[in-house]
């Protein structure tokens, strides 16, 4: 198996480096699990607004009518993810949009001709998109069974921070963007797996309270 970069992606992106390359495909994958609106709208407009030029595979996110879908996507999604359970809902729709789109959008950094690194590259942002995907929605789930909206609107705009943030970081410093993406996978991993205990818990209670209420009656 041949797992050298082509030369032909290393002239058509002037600037990047394999690891520019790798930490790219990671924040796309990783970001659309949150937003993924976001992350196409982002990247398209910087590339189209000549901010940093896009590897071929993703240059159609700069065309204008992607550009304008994603807008009013982001827009859609920006109001939905500040209305308690609403945010739950959407998150559970997009279970299967955001998966599937942060593995294609890892893959088109290296393009249909770089072999078996487009391969690894979707794999890999396909399990970054899942895992974001998964602690987000368990998070948001948790913080809706709350009676204050102040920890769902600070959730939601941390994740409106983290998005640019490390697509930021990715571009401008990719050693440290493996650095933040590592310890927000630990995060995440363990929040998710704390919270779905405590949101199995809660259902359990429920369960068990309406099934024993006709009894009582």
């Amino acid at each position: 198996m041949d797992l050298s970069l082509p030369p032909a992606l290393s002239q058509a992106v002037t600037g990047l480096d394999t690891a520019h390359l790798f930490a790219l495909a990671a924040a796309l994958g990783w970001a659309s699990g949150l937003r993924l609106y976001a992350v196409v709208f982002l990247t398209g407009l910087a590339g189209w607004l000549g901010w940093l030029q896009l590897p071929p595979g993703l240059q159609v996110l700069q065309h204008p009518a992607v550009l304008v879908a994603a807008g009013a996507m982001l827009a859609v999604e920006f109001l939905a993810d500040k209305i308690p359970w609403v945010d739950s809902l959407w998150d559970a729709l997009h279970t299967f949009i955001r998966i599937p789109a942060g593995a294609a959008l890892a893959a088109g950094v290296f393009g249909a001709d770089a072999g078996a690194w487009t391969l690894i590259a979707a794999l890999a942002g396909g399990g970054l998109a899942a895992t974001a995907h998964a602690a987000k929605t368990t998070v948001r789930a948790a913080a809706n069974t709350s009676p204050e909206p102040f920890s769902n609107l600070a959730l939601s705009l941390l994740g409106d921070a983290a998005v640019p943030a490390m697509l930021w970081l990715a571009w401008q410093h990719p050693l440290v963007f493996f650095v933040a993406l590592a310890v927000a996978l630990v995060l995440m991993v363990g929040v998710t797996v704390l919270l779905f205990k405590f949101l199995r818990s809660l259902l359990g209670g429920l369960k068990k309270h309406f099934g024993a209420a006709p009894a009582r009656a």
